[in-house]
């Protein structure tokens, strides 16, 4: 799906203040509600519908082009809705996961594509350019600050409990498996899709932060909670940032693979402390 197709269309951008704006806050509000606030009080889940409808209500009658793109993102967050995306290994819920989640990729960009005659939403991968040394460098930061973060964030707040207590070798693979498939797919939906679409019709900064707050919620259901939001909400802030620098997907997904293979470490470590020794000071 590589494409030299520019990743910031040309068209009307608009305000924070504004009724389109509204729309995105109030769709922002809705995944808050049903994977953030829905996680923690399930009888509270079904009102994160209202703001969602409430969205593509106004943003119907604000603008068009940007109503068919914020109903894309809203159709997406329904399905994913639909089923727990709670840390769960079993064959079964890699099944239904993998299908929902790989039907929110595709399905966006066959839509936007062929029906919306649109190209938005782009996968690049800025073949035959080499990685430059600050990137290089920062790969090499994010696993040192990874190292040292994430053992203290995961062990002394137990969220790590929130992942199951793997003990056979099958479980350890599935568990790895599921980190980073998760992972890639974070990068193609919440920065390739909902990133892409919103900044199409907002300013870089205000795309960002609605695509954070959705894709913080999601992480919140996922298991990162306690104060998590004070690690995920940077880190969702600088993978679009470094997605719209260097206009290259695996890149991106290098950097986030590489933060996920240290929660990946951490959550066996957590969990079986005496056979993976490779943290201090926890």
């Amino acid at each position: 799906m590589d494409t030299p197709t520019r990743l910031e269309p040309e068209t009307r951008r608009f305000a924070l203040i504004s009724w389109p704006g509204l729309a995105a806050v109030l769709l922002a509000v809705s995944a808050f509600v049903l994977f953030g606030v829905g996680t923690s009080l399930p009888e509270l889940r079904g009102f994160g519908y209202v703001p969602m409808v409430a969205s593509l209500i106004v943003a119907w009658i604000a603008d068009r082009n940007f109503a068919r793109d914020l109903s894309v993102i809203a159709g997406c967050l329904g399905l994913i809705s639909s089923i727990s995306v709670e840390a769960d290994i079993s064959w079964t819920n890699i099944a239904r996961m993998g299908v929902v989640l790989s039907a929110v990729v595709i399905g966006p960009w066959l839509i936007t594509r062929y029906w919306f005659k649109d190209n938005t939403i782009v996968f690049p991968l800025r073949r035959g350019q080499k990685w430059t040394r600050l990137e290089w460098a920062w790969l090499a930061f994010v696993i040192v600050v990874a190292w040292l973060v994430l053992p203290q964030y995961f062990m002394r707040t137990g969220v790590y409990l929130n992942w199951p207590p793997v003990t056979e070798w099958d479980e350890i693979v599935r568990l790895f498996f599921g980190v980073n498939a998760v992972g890639i797919w974070d990068e193609l939906f919440f920065i390739c899709t909902v990133f892409a679409l919103l900044r199409k019709h907002f300013a870089f900064w205000t795309a960002n932060v609605f695509t954070t707050v959705i894709f913080v919620s999601f992480l919140w259901e996922l298991g990162y909670r306690s104060i998590g939001p004070v690690l995920t909400i940077p880190f969702a802030l600088v993978q679009a940032y470094i997605f719209t620098k260097t206009k290259s997907l695996p890149y991106t997904v290098t950097v986030h693979l590489l933060f996920d293979a240290l929660v990946f470490l951490t959550i066996v470590y957590a969990h079986h402390p005496e056979a993976l020794p490779i943290f201090i000071g926890v």
